[in-house]
């Protein structure tokens, strides 16, 4: 993604250390932010809290951070942030039923029920994740990014596209089957 001036002028405020910069970001971002909490967590008070948390760790770590996008960095830190509460839900029984399920789709595929070895691994199956996403069209690259890192109800999706809740669901079978292969041509136990 490439950096807008505005974002570039946010970042030099939080370089500064000046407090205007978490009031430019809720400016710019706090649609779009609460927007991607909102559909992690399906509670607006949880969504509202995660992004205070959101604003306070960007706070934190810029400096010495500088990022190339901040839209993305803010995107990346506030998805961390809303899977951390949803965890903590989880652990309190408090878990969405439309969380469950587009995660459980593609975890039961990613993982035969042990935990990762190591960080490298994570790692290379993140690349893994992020070529196979590179080779999807358009549509159907909005369409995973929406079920499995927005975490969108499929009717959202639908919506968006202006297409029935049975076409999402063909192509998101489609896209499934095509990751299944490329993870099973890559060695993973699908």
């Amino acid at each position: 993604m490439k950096q807008t001036a505005n974002d570039q002028a946010i970042i030099d405020l939080y370089w500064q250390r000046d407090e205007r910069a978490i009031k430019e970001t809720d400016r710019a971002y706090r649609a779009r932010l609460l927007s991607l909490a909102k559909n992690l967590l399906h509670d607006a008070q949880d969504a509202e809290e995660v992004l205070n948390d959101t604003y306070v760790r960007v706070w934190n770590s810029i400096p010495p951070a500088r990022p190339d996008s901040l839209k993305a960095y803010l995107l990346s830190i506030m998805r961390k942030t809303a899977i951390n509460r949803f965890k903590a839900s989880k652990r309190q029984k408090r878990v969405p039923a439309e969380m469950i399920s587009s995660l459980s789709d593609l975890g039961d595929m990613l993982s035969d029920g042990d935990s990762f070895h190591s960080e490298q691994e994570a790692r290379a199956l993140g690349d893994i994740l992020t070529q196979f996403t590179n080779t999807l069209s358009d549509r159907r690259a909005f369409i995973f990014m929406s079920r499995y890192y927005l975490c969108r109800p499929i009717d959202d999706i639908a919506t968006r596209l202006g297409c029935s809740k049975s076409t999402v669901n063909k192509e998101i079978a489609a896209i499934k089957q095509d990751l299944r292969q490329l993870l099973e041509s890559e060695g993973y136990k699908v």
